[in-house]
């Protein structure tokens, strides 16, 4: 058994070691994030500001609750592809639920009725996750095809609920996406990070400190040894997906908050969004590979690169989407070339 060190200046050698043992796969997102940062610094007037670190903070909050559980699904190896639409039927839910319970003739905005009115959104993505997740173990068919089936269901539930127009949502949400603890007169620390914080901090808890979270890690590494060691696999995969739809409910009804109302035009890009800051932070789209810290990384790397792009004042409107996918594109490819080294 490996003996603890007996002087304090033996911890400094080990954390020394630990350091030096990064992979350059373990190092290339943060290389990629200070690059980043170096370039807008010189491209920008004004990057290196507290009105920009509020704008990342608030860009990078529901993709990082949205990522959060797909690092579950991806560490298990597998994929969730209806995250995006299941974030619109959250949110149309809870619209739909405010017009009639709460904003109808005779009803008040009560906090026992806008409770009702976002539990119930949440719930609903619960069981699509369930459904997702029993159906993909039980046809044994891969989960992108019964995901994909599922952000279809989601997408035509939303339309034909809300039948295609906008609808208001609580208050709260509003409060929650927009605003903030005060930092100065003029700034403040944006609410909706705070709460993306908290579910990093819960994720990364029960992965790394429980049993669930080894689990996870041994069914995406290898299944079948995971199997012959007595973890329920197939109760694992289930798990991830239902925590990937509430995580992702949960994104969308902080998403419509943030923007004051639900449309269905809503979340369109989220899923490719959020798989790219899993992956940019350099967790394995193959399983068994990854964690929160790697995802927080991707998630402020993506939201550096956006709120940057549209700082550059010589960069075209129309060409900021164009560097935006070259730039995740070569991060994406730096790492995954780093990984096959491995």
């Amino acid at each position: 058994m490996e003996s603890l060190p007996t002087e304090p200046g033996e911890a400094q050698p080990r954390a020394a070691a630990r350091w030096w043992r990064w992979s350059p796969r373990d190092i290339a997102p943060l290389a990629s994030l200070a690059v980043l940062m170096v370039f807008f610094l010189l491209a920008t007037d004004n990057f290196l500001s507290q009105a920009t670190l509020v704008q990342v903070l608030r860009q990078g909050a529901v993709l990082g609750i949205v990522a959060v559980g797909l690092t579950y699904v991806l560490l298990c190896g597998e994929i969730d592809l209806s995250v995006g639409m299941v974030a619109l039927w959250a949110a149309s839910f809870c619209g739909w639920l405010f017009a009639r319970w709460i904003t109808g003739p005779g009803h008040a905005e009560t906090a026992s009725g806008v409770a009702r009115v976002l539990l119930l959104p949440l719930v609903s993505c619960l069981a699509f996750g369930l459904a997702t997740g029993l159906l993909t173990v039980w046809a044994r068919l891969p989960s992108f095809i019964i995901s994909l089936a599922m952000m279809n269901v989601a997408a035509g539930m939303s339309r034909w609920l809300t039948e295609s127009e906008t609808f208001r949502v609580p208050t709260v949400l509003g409060q929650l996406g927009n605003e903030g603890i005060p930092l100065s007169d003029v700034r403040e620390l944006p609410y909706s990070a705070l709460l993306a914080v908290g579910v990093f901090v819960v994720g990364h808890v029960v992965l790394q400190h429980t049993r669930f979270g080894r689990y996870v890690y041994m069914t995406g590494g290898n299944r079948e040894a995971a199997r012959l060691a007595g973890v329920q696999t197939s109760t694992i995969v289930v798990a991830c997906l239902a925590i990937s739809s509430v995580t992702a409910g949960l994104g969308g009804l902080l998403n419509a908050g943030r923007l004051g109302s639900v449309s269905q035009d809503q979340n369109a890009d989220l899923l490719l969004d959020a798989v790219a800051c899993v992956v940019l932070g350099g967790t394995s789209l193959f399983g068994g590979e990854g964690s929160m810290l790697k995802t927080a990384i991707g998630v402020i790397t993506f939201s550096v690169l956006e709120v940057g792009l549209n700082q550059v004042q010589w960069i075209e409107d129309l060409a900021r989407p164009m560097l935006l996918g070259t730039v995740l594109l070569v991060a994406l490819v730096v790492n995954g070339l780093l990984a096959k080294r491995e």
